[in-house]
């Protein structure tokens, strides 16, 4: 698949984060099951969440792996034992955008790091993926890819 990657600058977005994180290599196994707390916030909290889409933010390096897991929300709130208010940075990014099942990922990751690299652009902490809405037909399944730049 070809990836175009395009320069941004993006607002910061408060998400409804998971108090526990997890690792960049359980990711795919825990992020349903983190998910189900941020859900069960935003559905008691009126207006808190219109469509925003689920998040995860990698907040390490890929091979130390900080992840945190949350859902868009449209403004800060109070947290709860179970979640946090955590939020994606205002920043300059490099964002590309990845159709198909989620285990293609690492190409369109890899399409940045690389158009980084050939583009003179030095990535900072952290990155993230932006799900969008689930699609019952696998390659309609969109991911948004950011990565912060100096």
């Amino acid at each position: 698949m070809d990836y175009e990657v395009s320069l941004l600058t993006v607002a910061e977005q408060p998400i409804a984060a998971a108090r526990q994180r997890t690792t960049f290599k359980m990711v795919s196994r825990e992020i349903q099951g983190l998910l189900s707390g941020p859900w069960a916030f935003v559905r008691s909290h009126p207006g808190l969440w219109i469509r925003g889409c689920n998040i995860a933010i990698y907040w390490d390096p890929p091979a130390e792996g900080s992840v945190e897991v949350g859902i868009q929300v449209t403004s800060s709130f109070e947290g709860s034992d179970e979640v946090v208010c955590s939020a994606t940075p205002a920043a300059k990014v490099a964002m590309t955008t990845h159709f198909g099942p989620y285990s293609g990922l690492g190409a369109a990751h890899q399409a940045v790091r690389v158009w980084c690299r050939e583009n003179g652009h030095t990535l900072l902490s952290p990155h993230w993926e932006i799900y969008g809405h689930w699609n019952d037909d696998p390659a309609k399944v969109r991911t948004d890819v950011l990565y912060r730049l100096s």
